[in-house]
């Protein structure tokens, strides 16, 4: 029996043992075929990676949406508080875009970054576009200064410089080929012009029998100045004419090629830097320019100060789009003639409060930067009216608009409501002494203001010659009314319309009714007499509270 179990227990220990061994050679051959596995599928990754690269890098430049964004970042490097220093030292050229996640401004640019970033690799340029969440690496974006949301920032050996082109794809790469020493581009042959113009909208080319002289070197110097347009020199005829056949002339020439109905504007001043830079600057802009986010700092501020807004949907416009063309090419360098879609908000409804108008229909305007004023086109929009109302603007011989809310507002109270329409007939034409106050709706300080005005017309109640009344300057406008601040206080001298006087107390009752008394042209004993009325009736109230 003692043999025979000592038998088994060697038996069941010698089983278990094996049993154990070759659960650890099992799990070995595992382990390694997982490793190898592994292994195998990060080189697939690392090939995938490559060959995505590769696609990137041989594009054609006509893929778009969410994958092109997508393989285009694979190339913008991203910056975080540990390697934004070792990065920006590190590279002769870097460009910095510093973004939050939650700015909508930053998601609009950052695929037009991307794909920037792609353009400049394509083009074998030296610089590194690089990108950095602002809001997570705080301590980064404020040793760089990035302050808001987006900012470009474009660094030489480390050191940080403003970035002052356009928000455009084509506009990032322009402008950081020019300043990286590529001031133009050279096409020797009709195969790179045919590629040149799939990629470009508008570029100004010169043809020259030798690159040389005083007219190339002016030319070189405007493009250096230039931010916005390519460039282009060639010295073949046929290249030239290819893109465009009136760009012929020798020794000689220039033209601004766009891709729209005016393909072609001719140089023909003397190519001196200063009046190159002029042309481009007055032409450079298509018949109509949409207006977006990316180029409305731009078209505010262009050099061309009468400037016609059409305010129109998706729908409407391209019915609408020929007539604007047209009266673009008669106004050309006088007017510049902007498209706004009025379902972007954030575009359009700005600049229609300004007018105090809502684009239920398509809505033309105007604005003369030159002297701060804005025009309404009130006509039904056709090539003559439109003509005619561009004339005019250029003769200087419009109407300025003031917006103004409808007369029929009600007046509540013992403050009369004054709106743009009726000013001339309650404060300026009336024989009335007229105190003004100057509120808007959101104004928080007004709202205080507001009260005293109450107060002081109803202490002054039952004087006719006093008028207390009150318009919305943020609905309203008249060209005699010019508003400084507001809460504001005017006091209109019934004798002396055209110079109001303005309250400097505004904190107290008390200072408010002594300044109606001290301007008011209201005999003091009137003023005495409803104060003591006043004051008997407050008497009796008391009395007959105590009864």
């Amino acid at each position: 029996m003692e043999i025979s179990y000592r038998k088994r227990f060697l038996y069941n220990n010698l089983t278990i043992r094996s049993l154990i061994c070759i659960s650890l050679v099992l799990l070995l051959l595992i382990s390694r075929t997982t490793a190898t596995q592994q292994e195998i599928e990060d080189e697939d990754d690392d090939l995938e990676d490559l060959e995505e690269l590769e696609e990137i890098d041989n594009d054609d430049g006509k893929i778009s949406g969410a994958e092109a964004v997508s393989r285009a970042q694979k190339i913008v490097a991203d910056l975080t508080n540990d390697n934004a220093e070792r990065i920006l030292s590190s590279h002769e050229y870097v460009l910095l875009l510093g973004y939050a996640s939650w700015c909508a401004r930053s998601s609009e640019l950052m695929p037009e970054f991307a794909f920037a970033a792609t353009a400049l690799s394509d083009m074998g340029s030296p610089v590194l576009l690089a990108k950095m969440d602002g809001d997570r690496h705080t301590k980064a974006a404020s040793k760089y200064n990035i302050k808001g949301y987006p900012t470009l920032l474009f660094f030489v050996n480390g050191t940080s410089q403003a970035y002052t082109g356009g928000l455009g794809r084509d506009e990032i790469v322009i402008w950081v080929r020019k300043k990286t020493g590529v001031p133009t581009m050279r096409l020797s042959s009709v195969s790179e012009a045919e590629q040149f113009l799939k990629r470009n909208q508008t570029s100004a080319v010169g043809l020259f029998e030798t690159f040389e002289g005083v007219a190339y070197e002016e030319f070189v110097k405007a493009a250096m100045e230039d931010n916005d347009v390519q460039f282009v020199e060639v010295n073949k005829v046929e290249v030239a004419t290819f893109l465009s056949p009136e760009i012929s002339r020798l020794p000689y020439s220039l033209g601004l090629i766009k891709n729209e109905p005016e393909k072609i504007v001719l140089f023909e001043g003397e190519f001196i830097k200063e009046m190159i830079l002029q042309f481009i600057e007055v032409n450079k802009y298509p018949l109509v320019t949409r207006l977006t986010e990316q180029n409305s700092a731009k078209v505010y501020s262009s050099p061309i100060k009468l400037q016609v807004f059409l305010f129109a949907g998706p729908h409407e416009y391209e019915s609408i789009l020929s007539v604007f063309q047209d009266a673009a090419k008669k106004f050309k360098a006088k007017i510049m003639f902007i498209l706004v879609d009025s379902t972007d908000e954030n575009l359009a409804k700005p600049m229609l409060t300004l007018f105090g108008l809502e684009a239920l229909k398509p809505i033309v305007t105007a604005f003369d930067n030159t002297i701060g004023s804005k025009y309404l086109f009130k006509s039904a929009i056709s090539a003559s009216s439109l003509e005619n109302f561009c004339s005019e603007l250029v003769a200087g011989n419009l109407l300025p608009y003031y917006k103004s809310e409808p007369i029929s507002i009600e007046s509540k109270g013992d403050v009369r409501v004054v709106v743009g329409k009726n000013f001339d007939d309650i404060v300026l034409n009336s024989s009335q002494d007229v105190l003004l106050e100057l509120y808007a709706p959101w104004c928080v300080n007004c709202k205080s203001v507001s009260k005293l005005t109450e107060k002081v017309a109803k202490h002054f109640k039952g004087i006719t010659s006093l008028l207390v009344a009150k318009i919305d300057v943020s609905a309203n406008e008249h060209p005699n009314l010019q508003v400084d601040s507001y809460p504001s206080l005017l006091f209109y001298r019934a004798n002396d319309k055209k110079n109001p006087i303005k309250a400097s107390k505004m904190s107290s009752l008390k200072d408010l009714i002594q300044f109606v008394k001290d301007n008011a042209k209201v005999p003091p004993a009137g003023v005495k007499k409803v104060e003591e009325g006043q004051e008997n009736a407050k008497v009796k109230v008391e009395r007959k509270e105590e009864l």
